[in-house]
């Protein structure tokens, strides 16, 4: 995914942590997501499903970037596309996009 966006990777560490929203259903769409920076034991990816993006500090659950084979399938071509990056995902479309805001600290 990398090479297809002319990035240079940068693949999550094992036990680096991702903000998931956990409480919003696997049948949702779209799955929104995007990378930060990495601060401390995270890797700066926060991932959501439905349209709004949530502003309640508390939505995101901490995972390890292990279990997104099980919580996010769909997302792990993705992983390794650096901080800045987005990714929209639902049945028949893809969007995938930089935003300088995101890479801000």
């Amino acid at each position: 995914m990398c090479r297809r966006f002319g990035v240079r990777p940068m693949v999550p560490a094992r036990g680096s942590m991702v903000g998931i929203a956990l409480s919003r259903g696997p049948k949702l769409v779209p799955l929104n997501t995007v990378r930060h920076l990495p601060v401390g034991s995270t890797n700066g990816w926060y991932v959501w499903r439905g349209d709004q993006r949530p502003d309640d500090a508390d939505f995101f659950s901490a995972s390890h970037v292990e279990h997104m084979p099980e919580q996010v399938p769909e997302l792990l071509p993705y992983l390794a596309l650096p901080p800045g990056w987005g990714v929209v995902l639902a049945p028949g479309y893809e969007d995938v996009f930089f935003d300088e805001a995101f890479v801000v600290e």
